[in-house]
């Protein structure tokens, strides 16, 4: 610090010092140093959502004479980020500056980007269409009902689409239990998006989530809805839940017949329980 000309310069890089020292212990490796003798700086900022996963690079030289009388120079890097949509972010950033004069904002700064890059993932996932959704016909068995329904699926914001679909109708948002699992194949990573949801039904829809692997479906997503008719059903309630995601991935054409599972193992007699619209 003996270095320092003035007063005010001395201020400015003490608080430039702490401001960079609490950023790297709140962002961890998101935050970079490039030249720390120039006060250049860098942070990569991502939405923090699952798709589509949007980032941009905010790189930062921190003027003598901030933050006491003028802003950080920037430069966002970002190759989704053109026209109007730059500008709109850059008047933000600077409306945030007018209005936090003289204080340290890199922080906000940060956060306004990565609020505006999770306003943008949530607007583009909106524009993915509603798949339709299938309802398959009840299996009942001592006063429980169960019924499957699917629909074809190649994103996890889709699988939300269709449960928030589902829960529109009240009878399926009744359910005791709305066990679901489903498989999304990714091309370009050659592998499988998949996850299940037992609602309250140990161990369902793990179960659910096999029998889609043992039949090899892909892109698509079965829930099964059961209403619990006051009598235990014991190990027979699985069955049920299977048969039915077995019989409608057999009618919509996920798998060419049920001697699929009959070659895998699983048992494909149906209960006697009767069948109805």
């Amino acid at each position: 610090m003996a270095d320092i000309i003035t007063p005010g310069d001395d201020e400015d890089l003490q608080a430039q010092i702490e401001e960079v020292e609490a950023l790297s212990s709140i962002y961890g490796d998101e935050w970079c140093v490039i030249d720390e003798a120039s006060r250049i700086f860098c942070i990569k900022i991502s939405a923090d959502l699952e798709e589509p996963k949007l980032t941009a690079c905010l790189q930062i030289i921190l003027p003598p004479d901030y933050p006491s009388a003028a802003p950080p120079i920037y430069q966002i890097n970002a190759v989704w980020l053109r026209g109007p949509e730059r500008a709109k972010l850059a008047n933000s950033l600077e409306d945030i500056y007018v209005e936090h004069a003289g204080e340290s904002i890199l922080y906000l700064w940060v956060e306004k980007v990565r609020d505006f890059l999770v306003e943008k993932s949530q607007n583009s996932e909106t524009d993915e269409e509603l798949p339709p959704i299938k309802h398959g016909n009840p299996i009942t068995d001592r006063r429980s009902t169960f019924q499957p329904h699917l629909a074809p699926v190649v994103t996890p914001r889709q699988v939300k689409m269709v449960l928030e679909k589902l829960y529109e109708n009240k009878k399926i948002a009744s359910a005791t239990h709305n066990i679901y699992a489903y498989r999304i194949y990714c091309e370009d990573k050659h592998s499988f998006l998949q996850d299940c949801e037992d609602d309250g039904e140990t161990a369902a829809g793990g179960r659910l989530l096999h029998l889609l692997q043992i039949l090899d479906v892909r892109n698509v997503m079965v829930v099964v809805s059961r209403w619990f008719g006051g009598i235990l059903l014991g190990p027979d309630r699985f069955k049920h839940i299977n048969n039915c995601a077995r019989n409608i991935l057999v009618e919509e054409g996920y798998t060419a017949s049920t001697d699929e599972a009959n070659k895998s193992g699983l048992k494909t007699k149906r209960p006697k329980g009767k069948k109805t619209k």
